[in-house]
């Protein structure tokens, strides 16, 4: 695949494809004459960059300037704290960095600093695509210091559906940052199609954000499951008529497509499998949790799926080409496939996910999968979402916590007469569940926190 810019020229997708946020937008038409870079974009050619803008608008901008150009992009999230960042660039090897115009922008030593323009400025630009850049993606690091994993435009860009563009129709939208692989995806798939683009904001509520979506028209939507059930408990979600919603990131149970399905019945629902190591191994728009068993093994695209000591493996394209640190470190096992570390169980003709290998809690011994506890919670028709996590124990190890989000949020003075509700909820977790399994303690709260990613933080309670 040639370079992002060449890409998207040399299919016409510039006289269509447009990103829009909060009060700005830029239409990549614009881009053809002109740089949102306040220096030359050939300044920094075969240098490693790293993209540390606060907006991912000008994140948006900057990949389409850079790819090609620079021999190594770092996308760094905008949550990042200063310090991290100035261990991420020593770890990526950055010589240079992007940051916002303004008066004071923040340096890394050893580095030279460059700031994107609100708006384009008028020239000619050069956009030769002679430099194979590598795209270095940072993972959520939710079991500590987030991994650098890098990829190709290839091997993130290769096996997404083409539209024959102009796509007019299409607006496209992510409660993801750009930054992070699932709305990496989401991105490209817009570029390289020429469609639009709607993107989140710095400070922008889910109403807000919900509302300024339906306003401009968005048609397909994408966000973890913790998005999703966010997102349903704002009122501005009525206003949103998409034809297509996407879930990932996480596990999608039955509860939440149940409920999507509700609010949205005209839309297509679907929810993907990925990761930042492995790509993209596949979705499903049957409206059931789980994924088919025909899934496993080989399938068109080069993709080979497996499972192997319980968990999914995957071997394809997408696969990144390794860890960066003191070289670059291989994520791809012997046999060729990458462990995603997911586990999973078929049950009849179908593989259903339990969680993640490294997330188990140990109760005496016994393992529990929060994921296969909240289901069962969110399956009540009064369940918004849920949250299983681990309390230490001096005689168990660990005991099951769970907080639970009711749909019709009660006031503080009920949280305190909710017990008719916990009892039904405990008692569906006796009825299923093997003894260990079910809470020790269950609180109705009435929000729950999601980590910068956009997914459940899943710390002890």
């Amino acid at each position: 695949m040639n370079s992002l810019w060449d890409s998207v020229a040399h299919s016409g997708a510039p006289n269509a494809a447009e990103f829009h946020g909060r009060n700005v937008g830029i239409a990549l038409k614009e881009l053809s004459r002109a740089s949102m870079l306040g220096t030359n974009p050939e300044s920094l050619r075969g240098r490693s960059v790293m993209i540390a803008t606060r907006e991912q608008l000008l994140a948006a901008v900057c990949l389409i300037e850079l790819d090609g150009v620079a021999r190594r992009l770092i996308l760094c999230p905008p949550y990042l704290a200063e310090e991290q960042l100035c261990a991420v660039a020593h770890r990526a090897g950055a010589d240079a960095v992007v940051v916002e115009a303004g008066p004071s922008p923040w340096t890394l030593s050893g580095t030279t600093t460059h700031a994107m323009t609100p708006t384009p400025i008028p020239g000619q630009v050069r956009r030769h695509a002679s430099e194979a850049t590598d795209w270095v993606l940072l993972t959520s690091g939710t079991t500590g210091a987030p991994k650098l994993v890098v990829h190709t435009l290839q091997s993130l860009a290769g096996a997404l559906p083409r539209e024959s563009p102009p796509v007019t129709r299409t607006v496209w939208s992510t409660f993801y940052d750009i930054r992070h692989y699932g709305g990496l995806q989401i991105y490209l798939r817009a570029v390289l199609s020429g469609s639009k683009l709607v993107l989140s904001s710095r400070g922008e509520s889910t109403g807000e954000f919900l509302t300024r979506a339906a306003a401009a028209g968005v048609t397909h939507v994408s966000g973890t499951p913790s998005h999703w059930r966010l997102a349903l408990m704002s009122a501005e979600a009525a206003q949103l008529d998409p034809e297509y919603i996407r879930l990932s990131g996480e596990v999608a149970d039955q509860a939440v497509l149940d409920k999507l399905r509700a609010v949205f019945p005209n839309a297509r629902i679907a929810h993907a499998f990925a990761s930042t190591e492995a790509g993209l191994a596949f979705d499903v728009d049957d409206g059931l949790a789980g994924f088919p068993a025909e899934f496993i093994g080989k399938r068109a695209g080069a993709l080979d799926l497996k499972v192997e000591d319980g968990t999914l493996r995957i071997r394809s394209p997408g696969n990144a080409a390794g860890y960066l640190g003191n070289g670059l470190t291989a994520v791809v096992g012997a046999d060729g496939y990458v462990d995603t570390y997911d586990l999973v169980e078929r049950v009849e003709g179908r593989y259903y996910f339990r969680g993640r290998k490294d997330g188990v809690i140990n109760v005496g011994g016994s393992k529990v999968f929060p994921e296969e506890v909240e289901s069962v919670l969110n399956a009540d028709p009064r369940v918004r979402w849920s949250r299983v996590s681990a309390r230490p124990n001096l005689l168990t190890g660990s005991v099951v916590v769970a907080d639970v989000v009711l749909i019709d949020a009660p006031t503080p003075v009920d949280l305190e007469n909710t017990q008719s509700v916990k009892t039904d909820l405990l008692n569906a977790c006796r009825r299923t569940l093997q003894p260990y399994k079910v809470p020790a303690i269950l609180r109705i709260v009435p929000a729950l926190e999601l980590t910068a990613a956009g997914k459940l933080g899943r710390s002890s309670a």
